[in-house]
């Protein structure tokens, strides 16, 4: 839902503002589902007190961060903070080392000459064998030199990617502001109209499309993103839950929209149309809205977004408007029950636990390559690239099932296994 990377300051911030509203539909939204439970049994629309409260507490760490964070980042930033250049030295010197220690371990995992030979058997290629099928020993020496190597590179590994990722990630922040392209603008000043206002919502919706297609398909984005789908519930109070670690991703800035002539007042305010927006399409209790849906994103198009079924994963991206979809392959229609939540869920409503789970496990992967190819790879391709690399299958974890009456929609299959 939240927009990545985009400083939040405004005259009026129109999220802010909308905090009374937010609490009044959500209040509304459990009064109605509660008078439905006796009816139709429970589902995943329904509020559960420790997914409520860890919904919350997400929220209120979003609004927290960009007031932390940034300030945390400043003095490591490259050009920019008094730290900038000795981090870059670091994130140099680690990757050196593990470079160094890569190449050390890959000797020590070579062929060996020793004392007597080994025969081969089906842990033994035949290919490392010498003459009449045997192979030579591992040379401990080396051995334990290698182990030593691999437990230098996977922590260097790990310093490498964190440490250069924090770099990227602040440098990109610091150069992309919208008041920063806004100085280095290509066109004249497009004034505050209705005219210019509806270009700046529009655009917003646009590089909004791309940068949460972005969060899906590259795992150090998804990182930052799975915090909102990681609920297996789905109601107004799932909207709320938003990540807190916006300043370690990079996205598309909506600062671009300043480079043709939009003010960074009216980003700002695009931004808040089109946070708003997003709110109320998180919720069961409306059902299709008929040929609005051609044009609009709606509560079905993107309950389908936060489904785990297999049909459902990584569709309809849309914020505002659902064209985008509609043009670049990406959209579904609502035709089966949705199941909320991760295709792997990680059962626990610690807040912590929710916005760091991606990371640790993106990073034990990096830990455990053995080069730069597969470590890089571990982090920007998709996060489905992990799992198959590793040989693991990923199972949908069953939600409580939301009902036709629900969504208006008759489920025509059970979810995918």
């Amino acid at each position: 839902m939240k927009a990545m990377g985009q400083p939040r300051s405004s005259a009026r911030d129109l999220t802010v503002l909308a905090v009374p509203f937010y609490f009044g539909s959500m209040a509304v939204e459990y009064v109605l589902l509660h008078r439905q439970a006796s009816q139709r049994g429970p589902t995943a629309a329904d509020y559960e007190r420790r997914d409520t409260l860890a919904s919350l507490t997400m929220g209120v760490g979003s609004l927290v961060a960009p007031l932390v964070v940034p300030r945390l980042l400043r003095p490591i930033t490259p050009g920019r903070g008094r730290f900038g250049k000795a981090f870059v030295a670091a994130v140099l010197g680690a990757a050196a080392v593990t470079t160094a220690a890569d190449v050390v371990a890959r000797r020590a995992a070579g062929p060996h000459r020793g004392a007597g030979p080994v025969a081969v058997g089906p842990s033994q290629p035949a290919d490392d064998a010498g003459a009449g099928g045997e192979v030579p020993p591992v040379d401990p020496d080396r051995r334990a030199a290698g182990a030593r190597a691999r437990g230098i590179a996977s922590v260097g590994g790990v310093a490498t990617i964190a440490m250069g990722g924090v770099a990227v990630a602040a440098t990109w922040a610091s150069r992309t502001t919208p008041q920063r392209l806004w100085r280095h603008r290509l066109l004249p000043e497009l004034g505050a109209g209705p005219v210019a206002l509806a270009l700046a919502i529009v655009g917003w919706d646009f590089i909004y499309y791309w940068n949460h297609r972005l969060m899906h398909e590259s795992r150090y984005m998804w990182a930052v993103h799975v915090v909102h789908h990681s609920s297996e519930r789905y109601n107004l109070s799932t909207a709320l839950r938003q990540p807190v670690a916006d300043a370690l991703g990079t996205s598309v800035p909506y600062g671009a929209l300043c480079l043709v002539g939009i003010s960074p007042e009216l980003v700002a305010t695009a931004r808040g149309v089109n946070l708003l927006y997003q709110f109320w399409i998180h919720t069961e209790t409306i059902g299709r809205l008929g040929p609005s849906e051609e044009v609009l994103n709606t509560p079905s198009h993107h309950r389908v977004h936060h489904g785990s079924n297999s049909q459902y994963l990584d569709r309809n991206h849309g914020s505002i408007l659902i064209v985008w979809d509609r043009l670049f392959g990406t959209f579904e229609r609502e035709d089966q029950r949705v199941v909320y939540g991760l295709t792997k869920n990680i059962d626990t409503f610690n807040p912590t636990r929710i916005a760091t789970h991606e990371y640790a496990d993106m990073l034990r992967d990096v830990a455990r390559s053995t080069g730069w190819g597969e470590r890089i790879s571990h982090v920007v391709r998709g996060p489905g690239w992990a799992t198959r690399h590793r040989g693991d299958t990923a199972v949908e974890s069953p939600a409580v099932e939301s009902p036709a009456v629900a969504t208006g929609v008759e489920p025509v299959g059970s979810p995918s296994p």
